[in-house]
């Protein structure tokens, strides 16, 4: 009898960055994960909420992509929702951190640590993974030029002693940073210190002839 061999975790991928300084402590990776079931007012990533589209990448492939970046803190698990794919990225983090266990995790989540907390082992299995979570939906009416999150009720919580100190630090907006893609697109990240800002951002860029792609690409 012919052994079928166990499907292996996936993710399905928005988009990536191999180095942010502003999505969290150090200089980091970044995976937006393609897919959110909610629908915040003012969301900066409003072509992350379809679950479909993005790249499905195995949780093999992207650990090596990770482990083989030079000079990374971490790695920051953004969306879309991280915890609507709880099981593949718990995954991941424990296939990084067998290969680099030095590498920290930090995740954003539009639910409330204390609800993630009560729904389900896959979400408490990434929970525990994680060093840093900012939870809580994004409501434009409370923007605020916070560090790494947009609306006073979301918050930084420190899931381990790891980055506890942060709770004393100055609690301002870390800004935005802009990338030149391989493919000479222009993209950002980071959590914009005030409302309107993607959509001036790019009204600006269409004022000197130039297109920001809002549609999360396939990569090859």
């Amino acid at each position: 009898m012919t052994e079928v061999e166990p499907t292996r975790p996936q993710l399905s991928v928005a988009r990536r960055l191999d180095r942010c300084t502003v999505l969290g402590p150090g200089t980091r990776a970044v995976i937006w994960v393609q897919g959110c079931p909610l629908r915040c007012h003012g969301c900066v990533a409003a072509e992350t909420l379809p679950f479909e589209g993005g790249t499905a990448y195995t949780v093999d492939e992207l650990a090596e992509w990770i482990c083989g970046l030079p000079d990374v803190e971490g790695v920051t698990l953004s969306g879309g929702e991280p915890f609507s794919q709880a099981a593949g990225a718990a995954a991941l983090l424990d296939a990084v951190r067998a290969r680099r266990p030095d590498l920290s995790a930090m995740a954003y989540s539009g639910f409330r640590y204390e609800a993630l907390r009560k729904g389900g082992e896959e979400r408490r299995a990434l929970l525990r993974r994680l060093d840093l979570l900012v939870d809580g939906p994004y409501v434009a009416s409370r923007h605020d030029s916070l560090r790494w999150r947009g609306s006073a009720n979301q918050r930084i919580v420190a899931l381990t002693d790891r980055y506890a100190h942060l709770a004393s630090g100055p609690d301002t907006s870390a800004g935005v940073e802009l990338s030149l893609e391989a493919d000479g697109s222009l993209s950002w990240a980071g959590v914009p210190p005030a409302p309107g800002f993607r959509e001036g951002f790019e009204e600006q860029l269409a004022a000197r002839g130039f297109v920001l792609h809002t549609q999360a690409r396939r990569e090859a």
